[in-house]
């Protein structure tokens, strides 16, 4: 819009509010101010965090100094919250501007939010499934929306599973395991080569017949006691994604159950949880399951009438 435009704009809107004589004006354009380099600022102790020049774009939130940034200004000793922080991965001195959080506390806040539900969503492609050289059945449901909101469905195979499951699983092993996405999409991809090579050689090496693995999609964790059911399994361990949490979208949880009937209650499972690079490494999982497998076939019992 050019200035003469403008001005006429100006003039129809005074006319309107009554003024009768209307100078001729000029609009003049404001300088701009100069634009400052975003900076943030950090606590006495803790290293300035700048962002980079990356087209207008901040760096990765994801990065160590944000992670760890103390956000305290004038601290009476920095050095203990710089200490505290090194020592949770909760958000823990952070700051506040007025009654407000500080700019970066929000960003990461949003971005960690944004990456949980984004695992939610995700999807285990069939390429990686081929890359891994695992096989898939699938629930009773039908795609990612339901699995949502319907949970019931998610712990039954669908007809078409029950089958391949009979077809190509051994039969009657005394162990089988399953792995599943669950809720969590990342856990499964980035924790299963740390996991299950260690865990099937790791139950073999204790003399068990271990089955054939296999990957259930949108499973729920009473799953296994169907599969359990069906394949005739003493011991039945599911892998399985978890609800993911605020920056941490890679929890694996291990259910285990020694055989599963219709009468199995939720007292009767066992779980080891938060297993990832950050919780419970998956190479000491695997050891930790194979120590309680041996515990459930020696007392046959799981759960609340295990004895350890």
């Amino acid at each position: 819009m050019d200035e003469q435009k403008i001005q006429s704009i100006v003039n129809s809107v005074l006319r309107e509010l009554g003024e009768k004589n209307i100078d001729v004006g000029q609009v003049t354009s404001l300088p701009q101010p100069a634009k400052a380099q975003p900076q943030v600022a950090t606590s006495q102790s803790s290293a300035a965090v700048t962002t980079e020049d990356t087209g207008g774009g901040l760096e990765d939130l994801s990065l160590d100094k944000f992670v760890h940034w103390n956000g305290i200004r004038d601290a009476k000793n920095a050095a203990i919250n710089d200490d505290m922080i090194g020592q949770t991965a909760a958000r823990v001195c952070q700051g506040r501007a007025g009654s407000r959080p500080r700019t970066l506390s929000l960003l990461r806040f949003v971005a960690d939010h944004s990456r949980s539900k984004d695992t939610v969503v995700k999807e285990v492609s069939p390429e990686w499934l081929t890359e891994h050289d695992i096989w898939e059945v699938q629930s009773k449901v039908a795609d990612k929306a339901e699995y949502l909101t319907r949970p019931d469905l998610g712990r039954l195979l669908s007809d078409e599973g029950k089958k391949i499951v009979m077809e190509r699983c051994v039969q009657s092993p005394q162990v089988q395991v399953v792995i599943s996405d669950g809720l969590s999409t990342d856990a499964v991809t980035n924790n299963y080569d740390e996991i299950l090579p260690p865990l099937v050689k790791g139950l073999e090496s204790a003399g068990f017949n271990v089955g054939t693995p296999f990957f259930l999609r949108y499973g729920r964790v009473k799953a296994q006691d169907e599969i359990g059911k069906l394949l005739q399994a003493e011991v039945n361990l599911l892998l399985i994604g978890e609800r993911p949490g605020l920056g941490q979208s890679e929890s694996l949880s291990c259910y285990c159950i020694y055989k599963p009937t219709e009468d199995t209650v939720e007292s009767d499972r066992m779980v080891i949880s938060n297993i990832h690079d950050h919780g419970t490494p998956p190479v000491e999982a695997a050891a930790v399951i194979v120590d309680l497998t041996r515990k459930m076939i020696e007392q046959k019992a799981s759960g609340l009438n295990l004895k350890r």
